[in-house]
């Protein structure tokens, strides 16, 4: 369960998802504070997308959308100058309510947006598993390249991390982020796929896989 206030790390081309790894060098001042006190409390912290525009204010609090995903720091290394290298895990997405700026880093007031893990949502998400991956092998084959996806992903782990990792622009990994479960997550990924493949620019897919 995430606590109510996180402190929120916004960039411009992120997007963290549920149960995903994501590797962060953090090396503005504000933001070393930021991983310093998270390592020191609960090691959370939470990814945010900017909006379009913010490089006039991107020192100061541009907007972010308001749906992120909390991470938790599971390595951390110190650098000899105060920077840092870590890793987070997804836990669960989120909605900021509203901001605390109280700190030179971004605090925000939250609630989780947990997604569905009934029996019937993981069975959606199986039932949908076969034809993205499917469209994901047509996409990238077409292209010359080899699809290769390891078969003992869990089908929402799947989802989740292809959503992360394949070629996609920030504001589609946005949207899929906001999809309410994995479900519609995977629906959402698989239409984006199958526009990609339609696309001129097809040949961004070569050579991608998901290890």
């Amino acid at each position: 369960m995430l606590p109510p206030t996180i402190p929120i790390f916004p960039l411009p081309n992120v997007v963290l998802f549920p149960n995903v790894f994501l590797p962060l060098h953090i090396f503005e001042p504000r933001y070393r504070a930021m991983v310093a006190d998270a390592l020191a409390g609960d090691r959370i912290i939470g990814m945010t997308l900017l909006q379009p525009g913010f490089e006039g204010d991107y020192e100061g609090r541009p907007p972010v959308y308001a749906i992120g995903c909390a991470g938790l720091i599971t390595h951390s290394e110190v650098l000899p100058d105060g920077r840092y290298n870590i890793v987070l895990r997804g836990l669960e997405r989120f909605r900021i309510v509203d901001e605390d700026a109280s700190h030179a880093y971004r605090l925000a007031h939250i609630e989780a947006l947990p997604d569905p893990a009934t029996d019937t949502a993981r069975a959606d998400v199986g039932t949908r598993r076969q034809r993205l991956e499917a469209v994901l092998a047509a996409t990238i084959e077409r292209n010359g390249g080899d699809a290769r996806l390891p078969a003992a992903i869990p089908d929402g782990d799947l989802v989740n991390a292809l959503a992360q990792y394949l070629p996609l622009e920030p504001l589609e990994r946005q949207a899929l982020l906001e999809c309410h479960g994995t479900a519609a997550r995977c629906d959402g990924l698989i239409e984006l796929l199958e526009m990609h493949t339609l696309s001129a620019d097809g040949k961004t897919w070569k050579d991608r896989s998901i290890h």
